[in-house]
């Protein structure tokens, strides 16, 4: 039988490390980055850049790196984070803007240092954050332009009490859970504040 592996260790890394062939430097790990992750646009790089964003509102970009299993996205002083992102706009032509939309299906939660899933779906978080990139000009769009972006904060128990199992929700119906709407100012003392218990008289009642 197979000896159990275990957890491989994240590095943070600086970009300057190098590729090598034959103990000669090839390229660089910041010339993989520019190569591959310049499109910020592009939904699966904005949605890991929409986590850095609201890391670095939260101040927890300086440690430990994103890892990309985790049953949540983000902790900061506890509070258990949950990033979604969506756009108007999208890296290739587009007839009409984008309807935003996220997801919030419940998951199995994973361990990474066994390497096995939970047995019952659940929102591992605490606090949802929807993140919008609202900027609607192809010509000036910029996804590392904070002012673009636009922030809907909810606890959790919103979302498990008024949408149960539902995997995806769209902006309109975000909206009426009545979120925190912010900007990137604004969006540590949303999150916080999300993260403080709720009663049902806080968000408004479902359309029949």
């Amino acid at each position: 039988m197979m000896a159990f592996l275990g957890k491989t260790k994240i590095i943070r890394r600086n970009g300057n490390e190098p590729f090598l062939s034959g103990g000669v430097r090839v390229t660089s790990i910041l010339d993989f980055w520019r190569w591959g992750y310049s499109d910020l646009l592009v939904n699966s790089a904005r949605g890991v850049l929409a986590e850095y964003i609201v890391a670095l509102a939260l101040g927890v970009d300086k440690g430990t790196p994103r890892e990309e299993w985790a049953t949540y996205d983000l902790l900061c002083e506890g509070i258990k984070i949950e990033v979604k992102s969506s756009a108007y706009l999208q890296s290739w032509g587009q007839k009409d803007f984008t309807k935003p939309l996220f997801s919030i299906a419940p998951t199995k939660p994973w361990d990474a240092e066994k390497g096995t899933y939970g047995d019952k779906a659940s929102r591992g978080a605490d606090v949802y954050v929807f993140c919008l990139l609202k900027h609607k000009d192809p010509e000036t769009i910029d996804p590392t332009n904070l002012d673009q972006w636009e922030f809907y904060v909810l606890p959790t128990e919103t979302l498990d009490a008024q949408k149960g199992a539902q995997a995806h929700i769209g902006l309109s119906n975000v909206l009426k859970l009545n979120p925190q709407v912010v900007s990137f100012p604004g969006l540590r003392d949303a999150i916080f504040g999300a993260a403080e218990p709720r009663t049902a008289q806080d968000f408004a009642p479902e359309e029949k």
